[in-house]
């Protein structure tokens, strides 16, 4: 048996193993089908206007992550085993618009609201979930997040009925100040975010690691853009390049952040780039070369991370949506559907109370990535990795994103326990 035969039958050994654990824990064959009443999660996203793109990518992620519950059971409650089903609301990313599509929800009973694309949204359906619950006890909701990361959600905002599956913008701060840190040959840094709490919270959370690790480095610009409505960052990147930075901070996400990199592409900006979501949908193709070394970004999990279990759910993803342009897994997302589905079955309810006191503490692991849900202020704990773009096939970088030719590689890999924040919450409990 050849080396590519065996490293093939571990993956098909793996990716059994896991779906019969699972099968074997609900007490469900994988091959039976649920036939109770559908279980609707509501994802309230921006599937129109700037950020379209990164709405269709959600929607990829959380379907995948729902057929796979589905496909070895779906829910198993007291009354018997229920499929799960996404209905897709769309908030156009706005905060107004979101809410109608919650109300719209609510009318529906649905009792799951799932977002993450922009903190002003999220903190504007986290407060309505909360009047929510206080209002019509029988018609209350969990507010499901994925990626808002302003980490008041989870702070001084926290609330019972919001729970975060992403490393809020202080965890992620941290582990790419590990390596900023590491990085001698930055001396200047221009700081440029979108103009709204979150893009404000990462200003401020890199001034502060930067006094902390690097005092000697010297912040040459600190500046924020409308979010969503820019159309040519080339007047940034001029302002970046007349500053002498040698580096740029930036937790501009979707198209603010490939419109962005494109810029400095074209301008031959050069400089290192430290993001959070440099490796997010399009944006690697959009630097191409200029970011090999110099695009640095920090997420929950990656293509490259290593591994089997890693790999074969990688495979599964790309079998799933074999599409270039689909080429974007988000590991949390799908995992995220599978811990609520665990909590379920565990709680032998899909009453939101119930699924959620189960939620707080709980620990889960798809094999190859632990997290838990922190009881505290409901922020899920998990592993980060810093990684840095370079060409497909350079050592760390089998896979490549979106057809690019570029991927990432791991230079820092940060484990569950080493990425606790502090918490200020004072949750409320019903």
């Amino acid at each position: 048996m050849t080396a590519r035969m065996t490293r093939a039958a571990a993956i098909v050994v793996t990716v059994t193993a896991l779906a019969a654990g699972l099968a074997a824990s609900t007490g469900v064959r994988a091959d039976e089908a649920p036939t109770g009443k559908p279980i609707q999660l509501a994802l309230i996203e921006g599937m129109s206007g700037p950020f379209a793109d990164a709405g269709a990518a959600v929607e990829r992620n959380l379907r995948f992550g729902v057929e796979r519950v589905n496909a070895r059971g779906g829910v198993v409650l007291r009354d018997g085993a229920h499929p799960l089903e996404l209905v897709t609301l769309d908030s156009k990313g706005s905060p107004e618009a979101a809410l109608v599509q919650l109300r719209m929800a609510q009318d529906r009973h649905i009792g799951y609201v799932m977002q993450g694309n922009s903190s002003a949204v999220a903190a504007a359906l986290e407060s309505a979930v909360d009047r929510q619950a206080t209002r019509d006890p029988e018609n209350r909701e969990l507010f499901l997040n994925y990626s808002a990361d302003d980490p008041a959600l989870t702070n001084a905002n926290c609330s019972f009925w919001h729970f975060r599956f992403d490393a809020h913008a202080g965890m992620r701060m941290d582990a790419l100040a590990d390596v900023i840190a590491a990085d001698k040959s930055v001396k200047k840094v221009y700081l440029l975010n979108q103009d709204y709490s979150f893009g404000h919270d990462v200003s401020t959370l890199a001034r502060a690691a930067l006094v902390k690790d690097r005092p000697d480095i010297a912040v040459v610009g600190d500046e924020f853009h409308p979010i969503g409505r820019v159309k040519d960052f080339a007047p940034y990147i001029a302002k970046i390049r007349a500053a002498g930075a040698d580096a740029v901070i930036t937790g501009n996400w979707g198209n603010d952040l490939t419109l962005l990199v494109k810029a400095a592409r074209e301008q031959g900006l050069d400089a290192k780039f430290y993001t959070f979501y440099g490796n997010s949908l399009g944006a690697p193709a959009a630097l191409g070369d200029a970011g090999v070394k110099r695009v640095i970004a920090v997420a929950d999990w990656h293509p490259n991370a290593g591994g089997v279990a890693s790999d074969a759910w990688y495979k599964a993803f790309r079998a799933r949506y074999p599409a270039a342009k689909d080429d974007y897994p988000v590991l949390r997302m799908s995992m995220m559907v599978e811990m609520l589905a665990q909590a379920m079955t565990k709680a032998g309810t899909a009453d939101p109370a119930a699924v959620a006191r189960t939620l707080e503490g709980m620990r889960f692991d798809n094999g190859f990535h632990p997290m838990w849900m922190r009881a505290d202020d409901h922020q899920v704990i998990q592993p980060l990795y810093v990684m840095e773009m370079d060409r497909q096939d350079t050592p760390g970088v089998r896979n490549d994103n979106e057809g690019s030719g570029y991927g990432f590689r791991t230079v820092l890999a940060l484990p569950a326990q080493q990425t606790v924040p502090a918490t200020v919450c004072q949750m409320k409990r019903p």
